[in-house]
């Protein structure tokens, strides 16, 4: 009896040892189909960045959103006008184009302001809430001192958020989106590019000088920066957003890829 106790005990022992050695492989756990194939992550140029440049007058954000991170640069802007309201639906369906054709943001970035005026927008107002006109607002050195101008250069919260978009970025060019005088204006050294954006689109170019303390007067006379001015009609607002990138959406892509003298 205590010999085949012994026995038992010495086989007991034998089968854990070799259970502990490795001899002995455990059932493996089901495997899910797929699970080893690496993740794929977006390239850095798909996910697009948001900055807060600032907010108006009674509060609201001002934001431009960033796409790719390429050299050459555009900053594009709607609605400083409050009252000219076309340009948001259409550049925010450029970034939407843009987003679903990432072939366009290969060695460029897209600042785009969809709202530079977000109080004369919710208002239907040219000026924002003070009544001031944010495009006779910048620091130009033909701009005039008045009320409606702002009685110094950068007084309203708005035109400093646009001047910090600009500080931020530095950009190659500037598209500025109006209504309604239905042209294509430029300051600075803008022609070519112009000609080109109206080439894309029934708009004309056309010189229509450098308004005292306008952006264009700021950026394109003084700081040699291509900034065009695309003037759409007053019967944009009425246009859906796909009509709008029906007309204008071409002129806007030739915009931000048409080919500048290298500047940087």
């Amino acid at each position: 009896m205590d010999n085949g106790r012994s026995i038992g005990f010495v086989c007991t022992l034998i089968l854990t040892l070799v259970a502990l050695s490795g001899c002995y492989e455990p059932e493996p756990r089901p495997r899910v189909i797929g699970e080893d194939r690496p993740v794929a992550m977006p390239a850095p140029q798909s996910v697009p960045r948001y900055r807060l440049l600032g907010r108006s007058v009674q509060g609201r954000a001002i934001t431009a959103q960033v796409l790719g991170d390429g050299i050459d640069t555009t900053l594009v802007i709607a609605t400083i006008h409050g009252n000219e309201p076309a340009g948001t639906p259409l550049v925010k369906r450029l970034a939407d184009h843009l987003m679903t054709n990432q072939n366009l943001l290969a060695g460029r970035t897209i600042v785009i302001i969809p709202v530079a005026n977000p109080d004369g927008l919710a208002a239907g107002t040219r000026e924002n809430i003070r009544g001031v006109d944010l495009n006779r607002n910048f620091e130009a050195s033909n701009r005039v001192n008045t009320a409606s101008n702002g009685h110094q250069p950068l007084s309203e919260p708005e035109s400093r958020a646009v001047y910090a978009a600009i500080q931020e970025f530095s950009p190659d060019r500037i598209l500025s989106i109006h209504q309604p005088l239905s042209c294509i204006d430029y300051d600075g050294p803008g022609k070519a590019l112009a000609a080109a954006i109206a080439a894309a689109c029934r708009l004309p170019v056309k010189k229509l000088g450098a308004m005292p303390g306008s952006l264009g007067s700021y950026t394109g006379e003084e700081l040699g920066i291509p900034t065009i001015t695309v003037e759409l009609p007053a019967a944009a607002t009425n246009l859906s957003e796909d009509a709008l990138w029906a007309r204008y959406g071409q002129a806007m892509i030739v915009g931000i890829t048409y080919s500048l003298p290298a500047s940087k």
